[in-house]
């Protein structure tokens, strides 16, 4: 019976490591004869010399677009625009999360093969087969599925290195939900975003990607702080664009990411990073869960210690704000929302109530631990 079958799904090519974008142009003409960068200016001042050394050396012409800032349906309409009227056969995402995930919806519609080159390590966009579209206000719209992954997943750890930490920690925070999420998916014999149950390959690289990141993201914040890379970067960027990769994509999605959508229904979380977001998730469904006290406890200490929020204050949100988080709560229990893939109900109600706990019992255990006070996030 097709719909118990079991399914786990990857990128063709993964390469990681110093210098790895001075072999961007070896991989992709592998791939094409006549690539599409899409990178904003941003981006493109950092990294842009590096492609085209790479384009050059590998005898491919260098075309770029450059990125709107919202991956949103019009961009993705836009970028197809810029790939047709190039004559493009690979589309090739160089930055964020947001701008992999316009270039794997345009790849897909256009009909070409796609590429990725992050330039952060602050999401497990990367790997996958999907692309999240939101609004142009920046709330989540839509999950779009592809038949397939990128066809290759190049990673510059000294890139990744080079940006602001806070991208970093915010990778941190979304990966340490795909292990939680994988958990609950398997419980509950849901299906994943593979499309079939999950895998033993998917749960086990999403407990991997926990255990990598429990031992090794504490001393890679410290070493990318003074832009080093070191072994424990290394595993940290491992941890978060390929083992959170494939584990959330064959090993599934529970409540954690259905409340970050549910986040950027409200005002007040926009201009947080998706990792930022997601972590409030995972902890509220830690509480969902009864989880025991002592692992929330710990999550609470050592997402703090990293520098991901732990409170609702972080994100711009109080517990006393009835209406706004009833409004993320209604936006997480939509029907067809991946927190219905927990091994339990939950409705919007039992939403509420976790995410009203977690603020005294988050500023509590970070006031015993020595920790600092929640800091109020004002949305720019």
């Amino acid at each position: 019976m097709a719909s118990a079958v079991r399914t786990v799904i990857s990128p063709g090519r993964y390469v990681q490591g110093k210098g790895a974008i001075r072999l961007l142009g070896e991989y992709l003409k592998q791939i094409g004869s006549t690539p599409l960068i899409v990178a904003d200016d941003l981006v493109w001042g950092l990294v842009g010399h590096d492609i085209e050394a790479s384009l050059k050396a590998a005898d491919l012409p260098v075309n770029r677009t450059g990125f709107g800032g919202v991956p949103s349906a019009h961009e993705v309409d836009r970028v197809v625009g810029v790939i047709r009227e190039a004559g493009a056969d690979v589309a090739v995402a160089a930055g964020g999360g947001s701008t992999i995930d316009v270039v794997k919806a345009a790849g897909h519609l256009a009909g070409i093969r796609w590429a990725n080159c992050p330039t952060v390590a602050s999401t497990d966009a990367p790997c996958s087969a999907l692309s999240v579209i939101y609004t142009e206000t920046g709330e989540f719209e839509e999950y779009r599925f592809f038949p397939r992954n990128p066809d290759l997943v190049l990673v510059d750890s000294q890139i990744v290195a080079n940006a602001p930490a806070s991208m970093l920690v915010a990778g941190v925070g979304d990966a340490l939900a795909t292990w939680l999420e994988a958990r609950a998916t398997a419980r509950s014999s849901s299906h994943t975003m593979a499309g079939g149950l999950p895998t033993l390959t998917g749960t086990a690289l999403a407990q991997l990607s926990w255990d990598v990141l429990w031992e090794n993201a504490l001393p890679a914040m410290d070493a990318v702080r003074d832009h080093q890379v070191t072994p424990a970067v290394e595993k940290v960027i491992e941890a978060n664009t390929l083992l959170s990769g494939l584990g959330f994509e064959s090993g599934g999605l529970a409540a954690a990411h259905a409340i970050h959508n549910g986040l950027t229904a409200v005002a007040a979380t926009h201009g947080l990073a998706h990792g930022e977001k997601v972590n409030i998730g995972s902890l509220t469904q830690l509480v969902l869960e009864g989880a025991p006290t002592s692992d929330i406890r710990e999550f609470v200490e050592f997402t703090t210690r990293v520098g991901l929020p732990t409170t609702l204050t972080e994100v711009g949100l109080s517990a006393d704000d009835t209406d706004a988080l009833r409004t993320v709560a209604d936006a997480a229990t939509l029907e067809g929302e991946t927190i219905h893939s927990m091994p339990f109900e939950v409705r919007s109600d039992d939403v509420v109530s976790a995410l009203v706990s977690i603020e005294r019992f988050a500023t509590r255990t970070r006031e015993e631990a020595g920790l600092p006070a929640p800091v109020r996030y004002e949305a720019h």
